[in-house]
């Protein structure tokens, strides 16, 4: 069996990393998602579970290209086997997903599909409906291809529950947790967030390190709850919560506001890693103070970038201070709208960029920088 996991764009290897981790499975990249092979139905539900990096998770039913859609999809619907599904789920929901420019709406693939459907299998007694539906069927489309498949997760995956209190500037769940995972971080190493902002960095990698999922007080929103797929879904989550770390773990967070320490500590709290992890007040200039040299192995953050803010000051302290808290093989990977500023800092206190990658949040793009200490 073939699934399709949709992520954002740049966060497609990410993706692929976790999906390999997490069910043992082989990936292929594309634009905007993974397609990957599975054993078995769990595995899915396993992935909108505890994957942090997609922002869907589909049974792929198949895929084609197309020139004019309307004519192309006519034809797919027409060849496609469903009757397995919809004999028992008469019920259904059409969603359509697109990256690029089209001639067309999402509204009218959604309404186009829902009607061929229901033509063809008109006999099954089969109806659309947007609200009381047993099973969503996806369709993907990027560019000129188009994935179509059933949407296991039926909700945006990418978006996090413990979000409550916000900075004006925070990430996605799903990018903080890609910064993360560039960061080479390893669940017993040392992680530093010092502009922690309303501690999304921070709580992502004590999701990831401690294996406690993402989704834990989602579990009554999935959509594959409905599908008729023979599991004992009690036992599945349980079994998957008790290997949940407890404690052990080396995640700071630090801000030189109360306010957004404060929103870090609840926001960790709603995620339940708030034991997992240190928040604190600590000013930029007193890192050195609160690490030996060379005792933090990762440095993850979103670098300020406030017009009323001395950036430059910033900057540089910032690369002085990691040059004495970080390992001689550490990282810092950052998110920063003046990366050129952050360039040239980091080469004045022995720090060169490792990558550069793209990340998008919607249609904006952000820039990821990855440094590592100059080797002499």
């Amino acid at each position: 069996m073939e699934g399709l996991a949709i992520a954002s764009k740049g966060l497609e290897e990410t993706a692929a990393c976790d999906i390999k981790e997490i069910i043992n499975s082989k990936c292929r990249v594309e634009e905007c998602s993974v397609l990957f092979d599975f054993k078995k139905i769990e595995d899915l539900c396993l992935l909108c579970y505890k994957c942090q990096s997609v922002d869907k998770v589909l049974l792929l039913l198949g895929m084609f290209e197309f020139k004019d859609f309307f004519d192309e999809i006519e034809n797919f619907i027409d060849g496609l086997e469903l009757k397995g599904w919809l004999e028992v789920h008469k019920k259904f929901r059409v969603d359509c997903m697109r990256q690029g420019n089209h001639n067309f709406k999402s509204t009218d693939v959604e309404t186009s599909v829902w009607k061929l459907i229901v033509k063809k299998f008109s006999h099954e007694n089969v109806q659309f409906d947007i609200k009381n539906f047993d099973i969503i069927f996806l369709a993907h489309i990027v560019g000129n291809k188009c994935y179509f498949g059933i949407d296991f997760a039926g909700m945006e995956l990418n978006k996090r529950s413990y979000k409550i209190f916000l900075h004006s500037n925070s990430l996605r769940g799903t990018i903080a947790y890609s910064l993360v995972r560039e960061s080479g971080f390893r669940k017993n190493d040392v992680l530093l967030d010092p502009f922690t902002k309303d501690g999304i960095i921070p709580i992502e990698a004590a999701l990831y390190a401690s294996g406690f999922p993402v989704n834990y007080y989602n579990k009554e929103k999935f959509a594959f709850l409905k599908l008729k797929i023979k599991i004992d879904f009690e036992k599945f989550f349980g079994k998957i919560d008790k290997k949940a770390k407890k404690s052990g773990l080396n995640v700071y967070g630090y801000d030189h506001l109360f306010k957004y320490v404060d929103y870090s500590r609840k926001n960790a709290k709603i995620a339940g890693v708030d034991k997992l992890m240190s928040l604190s007040r600590v000013e930029l200039e007193w890192l050195d103070i609160k690490f030996k040299k060379g005792e933090v192995d990762v440095v993850v953050t979103s670098l300020p970038n406030s017009k009323n803010a001395d950036l430059d000051k910033i900057y540089n302290e910032f690369f002085y201070q990691c040059d004495f808290i970080l390992k001689k093989d550490g990282k810092i990977v950052i998110v920063s709208r003046a990366a050129d500023m952050a360039v040239k800092h980091a080469k004045k206190h022995n720090f060169e960029v490792m990558r550069e990658k793209a990340i998008w949040s919607g249609e904006q793009q952000l820039a990821a920088l990855i440094f590592k200490k100059k080797t002499i």
